[in-house]
């Protein structure tokens, strides 16, 4: 676990506990770079680093499991906030609820190593990566089977980059990731098992961006031959479960909107255990739809999920129940992913001329001096305390703070100083009315909407406390916890949006990943989203978080690109277009029924889903 400089954990005794049982972990730099990519390893001290092995049976390449083997027989219950999926097509999914409930159905070529953190392969038996590191020759398993008993085979791995996501179908964050110097990489077939990536150049995190999804070519053609709008409403949330196809251990069996997803296991999996029999051992996997997270612990309490996550005083709560109950607590370190305030920056017009942003809140939000005076009135260490219950840290980078490429100094941050938030207002002309009312030097009340996902209870109280602390300053916030696509909506196509409180996921790993969010023209730049062929003149430092994720991507020592990352974490620090809000802890209360289990900080609580059993 990595802690920031100035800031620390260790709030109460409890929490000083909670982490002698937490793993440790060792984060090494690579000393060479022998493939082309980013190496580095995080390694626990109860790890499995023993790599997969391939066994050949009947011409079926299987995965051999790493664990024990187990019994077969149960369910495991989980639990989802908000209103559930909008899509179970993976390769069309914009929300995190859609892909976790369309991904468990689907792998990849490669996946990454809960335990030690590499770029292993999956659906791939093999990867070479030739002397010019451009090129990559992968050799996928034999045998492996779609749901409906059609041969997986390179085809429908050049399908799946060269028209689905070359092709610009669905989400499109995964081609905009793969571009380098304006070209995408090339993707041929050799044989009926065998592919080749070309990049344009070395591309540092390419192993790592092929971690997508497979699409059975046999299915999805007809769809995509049809165009976008077509594959846009494929396999939706009201897809019959029986016309999905399929290859991951699990396969959709029901789907009862706001209240369930079942799922249930693909008997022709390609991974088995010591004893040869495949897996998973689960018969079913349920996902339940809950409202909020209030509702989420109570459905724990009474026995109704087999996990849930902790926040607050629910850890000392739980923690001193541990010995006496029927489930074990699990620290896995800082949460990967962050959460931040976010500002609309887009001072540009819809199809219609109609301005995405009332032109007067424009000027506020595009003024740097403004930015500021909201990033210095916030009270992290209030959040802390009373959210998590000290059992977290203010957050000031886009980075986790388990990250290998962490900037420590920006992460050191700074305390709340309304005195300063107060001085960056006058700077830029504002004032105080005798009413005690923030108005700016054309006489405009300051007041604007703030946003966040309803049901997300952390975040609601998260956002009142941030308006009292602009309310402060004089500016007038209009708090709007809002059904999460509604929301999602309001962001990515309206644009109709003032502020809002939201998280991004990430990994310790790989900073690439955030290109879709930091790159000018991405998918996720939400404060100055720009549309389909919209063109602006991009800020200064806009331009240069371009041409440093472009470095990045092309850069493979390892200190140079951790130059890199830190250099865009300082702009983010000092633009304040996002501004990070605090990183809890990630404690997880698990029942104590299951075998297999190893929770790491890479993979999370079920990242080995197919290798655990429930105990007699």
């Amino acid at each position: 676990m990595k802690i920031t400089k100035g800031r620390v954990y260790i709030l109460s005794l409890l929490v000083f506990v909670l982490l002698l049982f937490a793993a440790c972990i060792r984060v090494d730099r690579p000393e060479t770079e022998s493939t082309g990519v980013d190496e580095t390893k995080i390694e626990t001290e109860e790890s499995i680093v023993y790599p997969r092995k391939t066994k050949t049976i009947d011409g079926v390449d299987y995965i051999q499991s790493r664990k024990p083997a187990g019994q077969y027989g149960g369910n495991i219950v989980i639990s989802t906030i908000g209103e559930g999926p909008k899509t179970f097509n993976p390769w069309n999914s914009k929300d995190n609820t859609s892909s976790s409930a369309s991904e468990i159905m689907f792998d990849s070529l490669v996946t990454t190593d809960a335990y030690t953190g590499e770029v292993i392969p999956k659906m791939a038996k093999s990867i070479e990566t030739l002397p010019d590191k451009k090129t990559y020759i992968i050799e996928l398993r034999k045998g492996l089977k779609w749901s409906d008993g059609k041969e997986i085979t390179a085809d429908d791995v050049v399908y799946t980059w060269n028209t689905l996501i070359f092709g610009g179908f669905g989400n499109t964050s995964t081609r905009d990731a793969m571009y380098i110097d304006g070209k995408l990489p090339t993707v041929s077939k050799i044989d009926k098992y065998t592919v080749k990536f070309v990049t344009p150049k070395p591309f540092s995190p390419f192993l790592r961006q092929i971690s997508v999804p497979i699409a059975p070519e046999h299915v999805l053609k007809k769809i995509t031959d049809r165009g976008p709008r077509a594959f846009d409403s494929f396999w939706s949330s009201n897809v019959n479960p029986e016309d999905l196809v399929t290859s991951g251990a699990f396969r959709l069996k029901e789907y009862v909107p706001a209240q369930r997803i079942v799922y249930e296991r693909n008997p022709n999996y390609y991974i088995i255990d010591e004893k040869n029999q495949k897996l998973p051992y689960i018969d079913k996997y349920i996902m339940l739809i809950v409202g909020d997270l209030n509702n989420e612990l109570l459905k724990f309490k009474s026995k109704e999920i087999d996990m849930v996550g902790l926040r607050g005083t629910n850890v000392s709560i739980f923690k001193e129940q541990e010995k006496h109950s029927d489930y074990q607590i699990f620290n896995l370190g800082p949460d990967t992913g962050t959460m931040y305030l976010g500002i609309n920056m887009n001072n540009r017009k819809n199809s219609t001329g109609k301005y995405y942003v009332d032109p007067v809140k424009q000027k506020w939000f595009n003024d740097l001096n403004f930015r500021k005076a909201v990033d210095y009135a916030i009270d992290r260490e209030n959040i802390v305390f009373n959210i998590a219950s000290g059992v977290g840290a203010p957050l000031f980078t886009p980075e986790p703070l388990s990250s290998i490429y962490l900037n420590e100094k920006v992460a050191q941050g700074h305390p709340q100083d309304m005195e300063r938030a107060r001085q960056y207002l006058k700077e830029s002309g504002f004032k105080i009315d005798k009413s005690g009312k923030l108005k700016d030097k054309e006489g405009n009340k300051v007041e604007f909407d703030l946003y966040t996902n309803a049901g997300n209870t952390e975040r609601e109280s998260i956002g009142v406390m941030i308006k009292q602390d602009l309310e402060d300053l004089g500016m007038s916030v209009n708090f709007k916890p809002v059904e999460f696509n509604t929301l999602v909506n309001k962001l990515t196509n309206t644009k109709d949006w003032d502020m809002v409180i939201l998280g991004f996921t990430g990994s310790p790993l790989e900073p690439y990943g955030g290109k879709n969010v930091w790159y000018s023209n991405g998918t996720l730049h939400l404060f100055n989203m720009r549309g389909e062929g919209e063109t602006a003149k991009l800020l200064p430092w806009e331009k240069r978080l371009d041409e440093i994720f472009d470095a990045a991507a092309l850069e493979l020592d390892f200190d140079k690109r951790r130059a890199l990352y830190e250099e865009y974490q300082q702009l983010i620090y000092n633009e304040k277009p996002l501004i990070y809000l605090y990183s809890p802890l990630r404690i997880y209360a698990v029942r104590k029924k299951f075998g297999n289990l190893h929770p790491t900080e890479i993979g999370g609580v079920m990242h080995n889903i197919e290798e655990i059993y429930i105990k007699n």
